[in-house]
């Protein structure tokens, strides 16, 4: 769903009434520490942090960001450290803490079941990320968008309370490169005894979940099988790369997975991806699925993390019929096909998007690379030009690219504004489905909550 979309609130409206809610575990870190710079409303995000067993360390956090009354109109958002092979103690802290207190207030008050859902593609945000959520007690750990066959010993090694290590893909590596976290290190004393939670890969294909489930060390607990249709980003399509007239990629049948095949190896799954609707929640069942993973339609329900103007924009223009979504083959600088709301105003907008200055102070996207000399340096296809040229890219990578960091934070309402007036556009993702919400909306003239979608999918009992 994007940045703080599937937030602390809808997860928690979805778990309490008996499902899997999952939040985002991507750019927790802006979050908190924007969430806090304007005030935290509601006090929710401190009252989670004051449950976080190391009291100095939220402590840290509060005083570094927290502004009583929020920032002053048109104040630009404190900077948060960059994530990278060896991230400051600070940036870690605050990682930490982001994922805690988002899974934290999602299982507050029920003992319904929290997942949290990371990129792979974000690798040196992911142990730290994870780490925080096990502080939580989240239950699952969701990930896709590459291949998480490290995850399960990440898991392992962060329950047992040792460092836990992941690989880092470096373009044109010459040797391996790792990020850590060490739970000792960051808590000391504070460290509570931390359990393991279940770990669903998301993968696009049956090939790779037979390839995750054939070694114990790196057989998840289960599996979402994602297809082509569903929000975000997107596997590209095997072989070579076609656009049909519209311009996105052309998917065929070698892009879909076989589900016989993913429920013959024996783990529970999910599918995601047009299932949005009592139908697809059928469907699903009838190939040997535990049920579907929803995005869109809880992505447009009263509890998601979407401003209530975008909200307004994209439902008003679902009712009109023409809510266009585009699954755009340049958009994201990781080079994935991502899936893009047409909305005048925002990043989609070809004008909006040639207006908006190459920067960005987020950078969960930027590719490591490796330099002659054997470090490592950090480039993105939305970042300037020539900056990008100078470090080994390549002119065709940076054609079309949108700065996906900051027009998500944006999206939910914590863009960035800069010292000379401009503020960051937002932008949207949802499914290319949007069947589900048609019908919701037709029957909820005003939009939808959580539980009545929930009563939706689940309403012919199969």
């Amino acid at each position: 769903m994007g940045v703080a979309v599937s937030g602390w609130r809808l997860a928690r409206a979805v778990s309490r009434a008996g499902h899997l809610g999952v939040v985002s575990g991507t750019a927790m870190d802006a979050v908190l520490a924007r969430v806090l710079q304007d005030g935290d409303p509601g006090g929710h995000y401190r009252r989670a942090l004051a449950a976080f067993p190391h009291r100095d360390l939220a402590e840290r956090v509060l005083a570094t960001y927290f502004v009583d009354g929020g920032r002053p109109s048109g104040t630009p958002y404190r900077p948060v450290p960059k994530i990278g092979l060896r991230p400051s103690r600070a940036g870690q802290e605050l990682a930490v803490l982001g994922t805690f207190t988002e899974v934290w207030l999602a299982r507050e008050g029920h003992d319904g079941v929290v997942g949290v859902n990371c990129l792979e593609k974000i690798q040196l945000a992911t142990p730290a990320a994870v780490l925080g959520a096990m502080l939580a007690g989240v239950d699952h750990v969701l990930m896709g968008a590459g291949i998480p066959r490290e995850v399960p010993q990440l898991l392992r090694s962060l329950a047992a309370g040792r460092v836990g290590r992941l690989t880092v893909d470096v373009a044109g590596s010459t040797r391996a490169h790792h990020v850590e976290v060490d739970p000792a290190a960051l808590l000391g004393e504070h460290l509570p005894a931390l359990e393991r939670p279940r770990f669903l890969a998301i993968v696009s294909l049956d090939q790779l979940a037979s390839y995750l489930h054939r070694d114990p060390d790196i057989r998840p607990d289960g599996f979402v099988v994602e297809r082509p249709p569903a929000g975000g980003h997107s596997a590209p399509p095997r072989g070579r790369m076609q656009l049909d007239e519209h311009g996105a990629p052309v998917y065929g049948v070698r892009d879909e997975a076989d589900l016989a095949k993913v429920a013959a190896l024996g783990l529970p799954f999910w599918v995601a991806g047009a299932t949005g609707s009592p139908d697809g929640l059928a469907a699903a069942r009838e190939a040997g699925a535990e049920g579907i993973q929803v995005g869109t339609v809880f992505a447009l329900c009263a509890e998601s993390g979407l401003t209530d103007a975008v909200r307004r924009d994209l439902l008003g223009r679902l009712a009109a019929g023409d809510l266009v979504v585009r699954n755009d083959p340049r958009a994201s600088p990781t080079g994935f096909p991502f899936k893009v709301v047409d909305l005048p105003g925002t990043a989609s907008d070809p004008a909006v998007a040639a207006d908006r200055p190459r920067l960005c102070d987020l950078s969960y996207l930027r590719q490591p690379y490796e330099r002659p000399d054997g470090s490592v340096g950090f480039r993105c296809g939305a970042e300037p030009v020539a900056m990008f040229l100078r470090k080994g890219g390549t002119l065709e990578e940076t054609e079309g690219r949108r700065c996906l960091c900051n027009g998500l934070t944006a999206t939910v309402g914590l863009g960035q504004q800069r010292r000379d007036g401009y503020a960051e556009p937002p932008l949207v993702t949802l499914g290319e489905d949007l069947a589900g919400a048609r019908e919701l909306l037709r029957r909820h003239p005003d939009g939808w909550t959580a539980a009545q979608a929930l009563d939706f999918l689940t309403e012919d009992g199969r």
